[in-house]
């Protein structure tokens, strides 16, 4: 008798475990599916469209802080002498924008022909001067 209640015991709590499971894999499922059209959408990216040879046409997306400079570890790297080897930030926000901001570079940083003396939201179309680099903003 004692081993059919144990057997019993087994069987349901393994099938509460087993709901338990299916329960938690469903709301996990709805938690991807909800961020995943709305983070690509909101995706940007910088696209170089004048500058040295090597960079035309290089587009890097802005899932998280882009460093653009001369020096080796900034995320794009332009060896110009007009950058200052970390030039300036571009960080992602929220709402599907991003924005740059000086690093105190020595030539300083121009946004759609305004230079950047504190944090400038970009939007998709807006450009980037850097020096003689010229960065488009554009949907990823």
């Amino acid at each position: 008798m004692v081993d059919i209640v144990l057997l019993v015991g087994k069987l349901v709590l393994l099938a509460l475990l087993y709901l338990f499971l299916v329960a938690a894999v469903r709301a996990g499922l709805g938690y991807v599916r909800a961020a995943g059209p709305a983070a690509s959408e909101a995706r940007l990216a910088l696209a170089v469209v004048q500058g040295p040879r090597e960079l035309k046409g290089v587009s890097v997306p802005i899932a998280g802080p882009v460093v653009i400079g001369r020096s080796p570890g900034a995320d794009i790297v332009i060896a110009d002498d007009f950058i200052s080897s970390t030039h300036a930030r571009v960080t992602p926000s929220p709402d599907g924008t991003a924005v740059i901001e000086d690093l105190d570079s020595t030539n300083g940083t121009i946004v759609n022909g305004s230079v950047v003396n504190r944090p400038v939201a970009l939007a998709s179309g807006d450009l980037v001067d850097l020096g003689a680099v010229r960065l488009k903003v554009v949907r990823a």
